[in-house]
């Protein structure tokens, strides 16, 4: 009677864990877990290919804005320009016609006085004050800034689809837009592949 008893004990256990195995085994394979869109790190660029307005000008070049955590990186190379300092700004509008004209004034949200935004920030000049680029005598040259605030498609101060102009003279700083002259040199602002 024994071995019965402990035939049927061992029988119950054994089914007990087959049935349990079979129960939990043929559970639906729970879905995968909702994947976490990943973050691109990658910054957004925008590129400004700058062209002659009118002659005599050559003026040609790439403007490049890059947002960062820490700004708006704007490099510009620029060449066939003359010698000397040229005025550097943003413009209102994205056009380039008529001989750069059509870029309208410099971009100008808060409408406050013309000033060197780099040096006194958003309350103190236009947003497209980028003060001067400086030509070297072979009629080269290179611009490097970071401002913090211009964003390429941002609520506050987007400047994707406006104007980069380059001027045929100096930006003095003085009002009401710094007496840099004519516009030779003109490229629209693009949002880029790379």
């Amino acid at each position: 009677m024994k071995s019965i008893h402990q035939t049927i004990r061992v029988t119950a256990i054994a089914f007990l864990f087959s049935t349990l195995t079979l129960v939990y085994g043929c559970q639906p394979t729970p879905p995968p877990a909702a994947e976490q869109p990943v973050e691109d790190s990658t910054p957004q660029v925008a590129v400004a290919l700058i062209s002659t307005t009118s002659e005599p000008s050559k003026a040609m070049g790439k403007v490049s804005f890059t947002e960062t955590d820490t700004g708006m990186v704007i490099e510009a190379q620029i060449k066939n320009t003359p010698p000397g300092d040229h005025g550097f700004h943003i413009h209102e509008k994205g056009s380039c016609e008529e001989g750069g004209k059509a870029a309208g004034g410099h971009y100008n949200p808060d409408g406050v006085k013309h000033g060197n935004l780099v040096k006194d920030g958003f309350a103190n000049a236009h947003a497209g004050d980028l003060g001067n680029i400086s030509v070297v005598e072979d009629g080269t040259a290179t611009y490097n800034a970071t401002i913090k605030g211009l964003t390429l498609q941002g609520e506050k101060y987007p400047i994707d689809g406006l104007a980069m102009i380059v001027h045929e003279k100096p930006d003095d700083f003085g009002q009401p837009t710094g007496n840099a002259g004519g516009r030779i040199g003109c490229g629209v602002i693009a949002l880029s592949d790379s």
